[in-house]
Order: C-alpha cells, then sequence, then structure tokens
C-alpha cells in the first residue's frame, strides 16, 4: 500500500497546478484518499482519529504565534515607506560608481530582508521605487530585473524570516522525532533562534556574492549598468537618519534573540511594535492604514495556518500508507550514503520549486524527509539552512517563481517578460553556488549557533 502515498503526493501536485487552492487541494486529497482506503480495508481509520489533536497542536503552538507578529511588522514597515528613504539615500551615495545603483538596490533589500521578511512586499516595493528609476539610467532591462528579483528574496534566508519560522517548527518535530526512532527518550531541540543564527552568515555571503557580481558584470560591460552623473550630494548625517530606523529595530529584535533576552515569538512582538513606532515616527501612518494593515495582515496569517492544516492532514494519511517507510527505504538505498540521500532531497526540492510554493514544500516535503535525513546523522540547523536557501531559489525558478510574477505586475510595459526570465539566470547560478558551497563548508551554518549557545 505505500505506493498508494506516492500516487496520493503526484495527484496533489497536478491539482495545484491546476490552480485549486492549495490549503483545502491538500486536506482535500487526503481526506479522499483515506476514505477509499478505508471502504477497501487499505487504510486504517485511527489515524484520522488524531487530527484534531494535530490541529489542536497547530493553534496552540506558541513559536508559530510569531507568523502573524513578523507578517504584521513587515507590512507595516512596507506601508510606512522605509525603503523609500534608504534607496533615495544609497542611491545618490553609489550612484556615480558604475553599477552603483543596482549596489544600492541589493543592500536596501538586504535592510528590507531584515526588517520585514516578506518577499512580496519587498519585491514590488523595489519594482515600483527602483526599476523606473534604474531603466531611466540606462540600466539593461536584465540587469535591473534580475537584480530586484534577487535582492527581494533575501527575505527568504537572512532572519527574520517567515520561512526560517516555519522551517523551524517543523524541523524540531523532525529532529525530536528522528531521535526516538533512534531509542533517545530525552532528545535535543532545535529552536527558530537557532536557525536565525545559522542563517545569518549564509544571508550575508549571498548579498556578498550579489555585490561581487555587479561589480564584475559592471566592469566587464560598464554600458549594462552605467554610472550616474549627479551634482546632488548625501550628508553623513542624512545617510545615518534613513539607516538608523530599521538597523535600530533590527538589532532590538534580532539582538535581542542571540542576548537570549527573548525567544522568537517575544522578538517578534517587540519588532510588531517596533514597525509601528517607526511609522507613527515618520507621520505615515493613520487609523484608516492600521485598518488596512491589520486585514492584510489577518488574510496572509489565515492561509499559512490553513495550508499547515491542509498539509498536517496530508502528511497524516501519508504516514498512514506507509509512504514514510518507503521513501526511508529509497532514500537509504541511493548509492552515495548520506551524500547520496542528501544530494537527491536538495535536487527534488529544487526542481520541486519550479511548480509549487515554498509553504506547501515545507509543509508537505520536509515533514517526510526531515526525520529520515536527520537519523542519518545530519545536523539540523546545516540541513535548516541548505532547505532554506533551496526554498529561496523557488522564488527565481521560472515559469512560476513568485518574484518574477511580483515584478511582472509592477513593471512598465516597455520590460518583457523574457527580460525578467534572462535576468533571473545568473542570479540562479549564485544561489546554487552558495548551496555548494554551504554543502562542504557547513561550518557557515553551523558556527554562530555553537558560539552563542554552545551546541
Amino acid at each position: 500500500m505505500e505506493w498508494i502515498a506516492l500516487l496520493m503526493f503526484a495527484v496533489a501536485i497536478i491539482v495545484l497546478l491546476a490552480g485549486y487552492p492549495v490549503a483545502f487541494s491538500l486536506g482535500g486529497i487526503a481526506l479522499i484518499f483515506a476514505w477509499f482506503g478505508v471502504l477497501l480495508g487499505s487504510f486504517d481509520y485511527a489515524f484520522l482519529g488524531t487530527m484534531p489533536n494535530r490541529i489542536f497542536g497547530i493553534m496552540g503552538n506558541e513559536t508559530l504565534m510569531a507568523v502573524p507578529l513578523f507578517v504584521f511588522m513587515g507590512i507595516t514597515l512596507e506601508r510606512a515607506r522605509i525603503a523609500e528613504s534608504l534607496l533615495s539615500s544609497l542611491s545618490l551615495l553609489f550612484g556615480r560608481l558604475p553599477g552603483g545603483l543596482g549596489i544600492s538596490v541589493t543592500i536596501v533589500g538586504m535592510l528590507l530582508a531584515a526588517s520585514t521578511g516578506i518577499v512580496g512586499a519587498t519585491v514590488v516595493t523595489m519594482g515600483l521605487l527602483s526599476l523606473p528609476t534604474m531603466l531611466r539610467r540606462g540600466y539593461d532591462p536584465a540587469v535591473a530585473t534580475g537584480t530586484i528579483c534577487a535582492s527581494g528574496t533575501l527575505g527568504q534566508i537572512i532572519p527574520p524570516s517567515i520561512v526560517l519560522v516555519l522551517l523551524g517548527d517543523v524541523l524540531s518535530s523532525a529532529y525530536s522525532q528522528s531521535q526516538l526512532d533512534q531509542g533517545i527518550f530525552s532528545p535535543d531541540t532545535i529552536s527558530v533562534g537557532d536557525l536565525f543564527l545559522g542563517a545569518l552568515m549564509p544571508g550575508l555571503m549571498l548579498v556578498s556574492l550579489y555585490t561581487t557580481y555587479l561589480l564584475f558584470l559592471a566592469f566587464l560591460k560598464p554600458s549594462t549598468m552605467p554610472a550616474h552623473s549627479d551634482s546632488q550630494t548625501i550628508s553623513l548625517t542624512e545617510i545615518v537618519l534613513a539607516l538608523a530606523p530599521p538597523l535600530i529595530l533590527i538589532l532590538a529584535v534580532l539582538g535581542s534573540i542571540i542576548a537570549g533576552l527573548a525567544t522568537p515569538t517575544e522578538a517578534a512582538g517587540v519588532g510588531a511594535i517596533g514597525a509601528l513606532l517607526l511609522a507613527l515616527l515618520k507621520k505615515q501612518f493613520s487609523f484608516h492604514r492600521l485598518k488596512e494593515v491589520m486585514e492584510s495582515t489577518v488574510r496572509v496569517s489565515s492561509m499559512v495556518f490553513l495550508i499547515l492544516i491542509g498539509a498536517s492532514i496530508f502528511s497524516l494519511v501519508f504516514r498512514g500508507y506507509g509512504g514514510d517507510s518507503l521513501v526511508h527505504e529509497l532514500l537509504l538505498g541511493l548509492p552515495g550514503g548520506i551524500f547520496g540521500a542528501m544530494l537527491t532531497v536538495m535536487l527534488l526540492m529544487f526542481f520541486l520549486g519550479f511548480i509549487l510554493d515554498f509553504i506547501e514544500i515545507t509543509f508537505v516535503v520536509v515533514p517526510i524527509v526531515g526525520p529520515i535525513l536527520l537519523t542519518m546523522g545530519i545536523d539540523p540547523i546545516w540541513l535548516g539552512v541548505m532547505i532554506a536557501i533551496n526554498l529561496q531559489t523557488s522564488f527565481l525558478t521560472p515559469p512560476f517563481g513568485f518574484a518574477l510574477f511580483y515584478l511582472r505586475g509592477v513593471a512598465p510595459d516597455s520590460v518583457e517578460t523574457t527580460d525578467i526570465y534572462r535576468g533571473v539566470m545568473p542570479f540562479i547560478a549564485i544561489q546554487l553556488l552558495a548551496l555548494t558551497v554551504l554543502a562542504f563548508v557547513p561550518e557557515l551554518a553551523t558556527w554562530l549557533p555553537t558560539l552563542v549557545y554552545g551546541r
């Protein structure tokens, strides 16, 4: 009956590609397969009896409380137009250099990633603010759009990232399960804070690789990224005033986690209040705008939790058919041992990223393969960061890369879709390079958590 689980997985992908809602598709397909299994006597009905407890566990999960708080923080900063002052200041600072505007966009994308953690908001904001300016200054459309898409996806890997919050919760359960399977009844734990620290160095490495590529391109082909002769100057005070708000917020959120003063959920609350105060200080807020932010937060959070509940039902039925045992046997039977299993999982996630959203991969694939890989002795922090970078790449891969859709929605008609696809290709290669470097130098992800928490 194990192959029925793989059939269910294939049907789920087909239904999702047909455009049906993710949460209802995952839960509905699982229940249909379970119902037929009960009728045919191939599925134990007792598995469905654990569903209420699983759903209650999701709704009462303290770690997942960080999701709506970080969403509120990100949407508030986006509506407060923090990016506008950042981009204008850094453009004046770097704009006279070849490729300077592209570097400015990358740095602003990094700061917004560490402030908001929401890819869609970052890509749309940067597309509206910087793309017209880059095109007006003679930037090649492919270079301009590729830079915006890539820098906008940094919110996936640079903490505080919603992806890392969700991954942290899923991997925590997978890590506990893998240790129980090995007969360890006082298991170690992994937290979202561990993943935040683990992702910091690889995230900064990605920013460095993006910047190096842009400088190299500006040197080789200056016509694609011309310098801008602007007589306007900017003072040190103006730069500090532009950089101070997001940096203070980043320090308050990440600093409180690293110092052990707050859990990620508590730090998310600090970030939400901090974002609200920044918006009020910039006089960019009103009761009407606050209402819009709260409504958007409820919509995004509801979507995430509905998908999580649907995926939980899906994974329950998948295990009920013995799908986890089949996947375990398949991975153990691969040549190359741990390396072969890890490579196969990374390739699977990379190709699934062409057609599925990162939330779907996180909630459906990771709970299945996570316990198996962790049982093999793979470090959970390194595994989490590897998955996060891989999922970040899914935002850039055609044809369904969400960053491409976000930018296409706000780009002028003069920019063709092929320009956007052409522009992200070098950045996809950079992502894969970063993934390869991290695969061979796992200390990039494990060094900081070991230093801070003594893991």
